[in-house]
């Protein structure tokens, strides 16, 4: 089989029918997958020395919140380097990334692996990966055909992020210099409607001077809000200074804020910069601000109204240039009602109020951040592969979380180091059994009688003789005809017909 003209004619339709789509990757990537007949088919984004999934087909749901950076996959590194068609041989010692993260074939390793760099120009933007369970897949496309496909998708993928710049704020087109120094952007995971919303929200006003309150949750990410907002900013280049106004102890509040002479107070030996210093021309990020000392509270509004303050101790004002970020997890409404929170501090750094939704609220982002904490394990942990089981990642999906993206990062980590142990190789597969999570509730199917015994046997062996009779059940009733049977189990034909042979069906 080779990809004909009219073949390639209509990949490039439908690649470039993609760019202005609200999911701009996926119709290009499912024809690409049905076309070469993959097994499992991936666009990936590079930046930062890592690639990001933008869309997939035939891969785990939890794939799309993945960062594969290029120090930990060393096949990712040879097709960002290779500058041509990549085939890794069947034998290969190189770790697929994929490996276990194909559904139905969750114990099996990639065979058939094919990578094509995407470039605009000279530059490096993207992959397309290639992936089959069959180690000849790909023997009878020539390396031609796929180059003039990675052309096809490199021009799509290169028109779409342009696109992507467009449609930003006309202030943020330009971006802004990095200090050397500081780690790259740590990046807000999630594709659902309120992520999308509160990103939209930060690219608007990161460009301004605004004060942005940011309210939510404890555990929903509201540091990593103001770092997006002061990365955003005219002021990326300068730093962003952070204070805990909840850890401050009243005695010192005044002192870390806004600095002291030599002599002040005892133990005040030498001079000493406050925050509002260290952030002069920078940002500067107060978190829970609503645990802020009253006394203090009047004394931040002045330097927020005229800009210069006075170290503990002396007489000379400074001035400074600096943006406030502040965050908290208070009703601020009700704590100024309560005298608690001064009503024009409250008003004056509220200008822009951002609110972070909590995790319950954009559920259909918990198992893309399950799979960003399971490559943040695997690399940890030292691991070949990290994967979620089906039963898994229904668990996590069902599950409340009181305490929001920090407990269910926690409740990974836990689940890992659990599977870790049990295991006897490097390749780990979350389980129900894995799952321990003291603030989540994890939600059952009803269905499920628990008083019903069977027969102890080892998981794979229980595993196996589900499968078996289940799909033979759905087989049976669809006629005898696997195609249909495919399409009621909502599985690939090809991936449904390996599994049948190797469970001994066929």
């Amino acid at each position: 089989m080779t990809l004909s003209v009219g073949t390639l004619a209509s990949l490039a339709v439908d690649i470039q029918n993609g760019v202005r789509g609200r999911d701009r990757f996926m119709r290009m990537i499912n024809s690409i997958h049905s076309a070469l007949g993959c097994d499992a088919t991936a666009l990936l984004r590079y930046e930062n020395q890592q690639f990001r999934p933008l869309a997939t087909a035939g891969l785990a749901p939890d794939v799309l919140g993945r960062r594969f950076s290029l120090e930990a996959h060393p096949r990712l590194e040879a097709i960002a380097r290779a500058g041509d068609v990549v085939r890794f041989p069947a034998e290969s010692d190189l770790p697929d990334p994929y490996d276990g993260l194909i559904p139905e074939q969750g114990d099996l390793h990639v065979h058939a692996c094919v990578g094509m760099p995407l470039f605009a120009g000279q530059t490096l933007i993207g992959a397309l990966t290639l992936d089959g369970m069959n180690a000849t897949q790909f023997d009878n496309y020539s390396d031609e055909e796929l180059r003039v496909l990675a052309s096809l998708t490199a021009g799509a993928l290169n028109n779409a992020l342009l696109v992507e710049q467009l449609e930003k704020p006309a202030s943020s087109f330009t971006p802004q210099p990095h200090r050397p120094e500081e780690n790259e952007e740590v990046e807000i995971i999630g594709k659902s409607a309120a992520l999308t919303h509160l990103k939209k929200e930060i690219s608007v006003v990161a460009p301004s001077d605004l004060s942005v309150l940011i309210m939510g949750e404890t555990g929903t990410g509201k540091e990593l809000i103001a770092q997006a907002l002061h990365r955003q900013s005219h002021r990326a280049a300068q730093p962003m200074i952070y204070l805990n106004c909840a850890a401050l102890p009243e005695s010192v509040a005044e002192s870390e804020l806004f600095g002291h002479v030599k002599g002040a107070f005892t133990g005040a030996i030498h001079d000493r910069p406050g925050k509002f210093e260290l952030a002069d021309k920078g940002t500067l990020f107060l978190d829970e601000i609503g645990e802020l000392p009253l006394a203090l509270q009047a004394k931040l509004l002045r330097v927020l109204q005229y800009g210069d303050l006075q170290r503990v101790g002396e007489d000379k004002p400074l001035t400074v240039d600096v943006r406030i970020i502040a965050a908290t997890n208070l009703n601020m409404r009700m704590a100024v009602t309560e005298g608690k929170f001064r009503a024009d501090l409250y008003h004056r750094l509220s200008v822009f109020p951002l609110f972070v939704p909590s995790l319950n609220e954009r559920r259909d982002d918990i198992v893309l951040l399950a799979g960003y904490f399971c490559e943040k394990c695997r690399v940890k942990f030292g691991l070949i592969s990290v994967a979620l089981s089906p039963a898994f990642s229904a668990m996590l999906a069902a599950a409340e979380w009181p305490g929001n993206i920090r407990e269910l990062e926690h409740t990974i980590y836990r689940a890992v180091i659990i599977a870790q142990a049990e295991s006897h190789s490097g390749e780990i597969i979350l389980l129900p059994h894995h799952f321990n999570s003291e603030g989540a509730r994890p939600v059952y199917p009803a269905s499920v009688n628990s008083q019903q015994r069977m027969p102890e046997m080892s998981l794979h062996e229980a595993t196996r003789q589900f499968q078996y009779g289940y799909i033979k059940q759905v087989y049976e009733s669809s006629g005898r005809v696997w195609v249909k049977a495919a399409r009621k189990l909502e599985v690939d034909p090809g991936n449904l017909h390996r599994l049948a042979v190797k469970l001994g069906l066929k």
